[in-house]
């Protein structure tokens, strides 16, 4: 089988390195890949949301699988225009990737079907939002509603900081047309977790349950990022937990979106807050996490093929996956002043050590290659990756591995794991 990986992320060289063991890949393909990629497919210079090219490659080469891993092109339409073609591919329509591309929409969509989240407002015109902050003295959440890369979220602590936020969003454009709505909504308490599940038309599959690290730095402080680090399973979804957010959270969102005409099929991630209520929604993704897809396929054991062909056939009630019982920490080595202004070109060394440790995987994000070295080449670089016996395990592995990583002005936070070991000890 021919495999065509869409993207060029840490994401995607997860996935790329997990559907490269697959018994079915006979050739991958990745557009436009890494340097990490290059190590098990072959990298193409197109870019991720150049459909057309994508499409004619693909026709050309008479691609039998495409998988999509960033979200701009699911939201671009994709996935209905390979379909089109008589090609198979892995990813929401245009239509059901809304469900990303617009958390207003999202919203909407959650509040017809009652599926629980924040309460919330949602605005075009900045007066208008900003007279609402004006009006309200508890915490409050900014969000833009179009796709951001995971950086248009402000989790605000009082009414400045929204007024900030709303001002960088519709009146900087900071984040261009995806600002031209925002959605203002409260701020939850809780513990968060990301919970991942394969849909097809008939079937959800939930994978197991990861939590992610968005702030920059140490003890969740500093602006929002992509994406600091994650690790799988999360402690705090319980068994309990886990049932909720399939029976009132995903269950209720797939039908809801079934019914108002955007059926979903690909993997749906639900961004949730654990709170004293009961989970609720932050959000939703319309494709693998970005870094939870590393600590979660790190422990995948079953054929990742197997399990998208399932899910494109509307077989997913017919496979079971299995699951190395270990848990896995992934850190990610950042850029200096990401998600701000950085710089690339950097030098990497350390690389070949760190991936020789037992049980340790070093995912490219934002590398390039050339002259036979590697060199940054985005804001978060890479994401060190390793298993362990237990959590502390995992995460001493995996920053004994990130150690052995140098380039300048390198920075990743220290803490990823922490509140899992906090929880497993009872603290």
């Amino acid at each position: 089988m021919k495999i065509l990986l869409v993207g060029g992320g840490g994401r995607e060289h997860a996935l790329a390195w997990k559907l490269a063991q697959s018994k079915h890949c006979t050739k991958l393909y990745a557009a436009p890949g890494n340097p990490g990629i290059a190590q098990v497919g072959e990298c193409l210079p197109i870019g991720a949301e150049d459909i057309d090219r994508l499409l004619a490659f693909a026709r050309q080469e008479r691609i039998d699988l495409t998988v999509v891993g960033p979200e701009r092109p699911l939201i671009a339409g994709i996935a209905d225009r390979f379909r089109a073609a008589g090609l198979r591919i892995f990813g929401p329509s245009k239509a059901a990737a809304q469900v990303e591309g617009s958390k207003a929409w999202a919203k909407t969509v959650m509040t017809h079907f009652a599926v629980p989240t924040a309460e919330y407002h949602v605005f075009q015109h900045v007066d208008e939002a900003l007279r609402y902050v004006g009006s309200h003295q508890e915490p409050l959440v900014v969000k833009a509603s179009g796709e951001a890369a995971g950086k248009g979220v402000f989790v605000c602590a009082d009414q400045d900081e929204a007024r900030r936020a709303l001002e960088l969003i519709m009146k900087d454009r900071a984040f261009g047309p995806s600002g031209d709505t925002v959605v203002v909504e409260e701020r939850l308490a809780g513990e968060e977790a990301s919970m991942l599940a394969l849909v097809d038309e008939y079937n959800i599959y939930m994978l197991e349950s990861c939590q992610d690290h968005k702030a920059a730095l140490d003890g969740d402080r500093g602006p929002n990022t992509g994406g600091m680090g994650a690790y799988s399973p999360a402690p705090v979804v319980t068994d309990r937990v886990l049932a909720l957010v399939q029976r009132e959270v995903l269950v209720p969102m797939v039908h809801g979106m079934r019914t108002e005409g955007a059926p979903f099929a690909g993997v749906l991630y639900a961004g949730i807050m654990i709170t004293a209520g009961g989970p609720k929604v932050l959000e939703f993704n319309a494709r693998f996490g970005d870094p939870e897809t590393q600590p979660i396929l790190m422990r995948l054991r079953s054929d990742l093929v197997t399990a998208i062909e399932a899910a494109i056939d509307n077989r997913l009630d017919q496979i079971t996956l299995e699951w190395d019982p270990r848990p896995a920490v992934c850190v990610v080595m950042a850029s200096g002043g990401y998600p701000g202004n950085y710089e690339k070109g950097k030098e990497i060394t350390g690389l070949d050590k760190a991936a020789a440790m037992p049980d340790v995987a070093v995912f490219h994000a934002g590398t390039r290659a050339e002259g036979g070295r590697i060199y940054t080449d985005g804001g978060r670089v890479l994401g060190v990756t390793a298993v362990g016996d237990s959590i502390i395990e995992a995460r001493d592995r995996a920053y004994e591995a990130v150690r052995a990583i140098h380039f300048h002005h390198a920075h990743w936070r220290t803490d990823i794991g922490a509140k899992a070991i906090r929880r497993m000890a009872g603290a």
